[in-house]
């Protein structure tokens, strides 16, 4: 039975994920420097969609990261970092009303 065989190794315990911490700390510091220079430059209906794109843009270049890692043992790491900016992304784009997504594709001459 192969529920009882305990010969294989653990394969939670990778030699690189020592340091995912310190990667996931990295990776939100720069997402967090992003939207605050966003925030300098965008209107406020604007920045939640704009967070929202960064997560997504993060988490693809997290992904791209971890495909072009070649040690086994940090390739899990960068794929659940990217799999956690994803999940905020998505809880961010909850919060976007339509009528925010609305006034970002549609140009309107009436004012405010």
């Amino acid at each position: 039975m192969a529920f009882i065989d305990r010969t294989r190794s653990n394969s939670f315990t990778t030699p690189g994920s020592g340091r995912t911490k310190e990667l996931f700390a990295a990776v939100l510091l720069v997402t967090l420097m992003a939207a605050l220079a966003l925030r300098a430059m965008l209107s406020l209906d604007a920045l939640a969609p704009a967070v929202a794109t960064l997560m997504f843009a993060m988490a693809a270049a997290t992904a791209g990261i971890a495909l072009l890692c070649h040690r086994d043992g940090l390739r899990p790491t960068w794929f659940d970092i990217a799999g956690v900016l994803t999940f905020v992304g998505i809880g961010i784009t909850i919060l976007i009303e339509p009528d925010q997504m609305v006034r970002l594709v549609t140009l309107s001459e009436q004012p405010d």
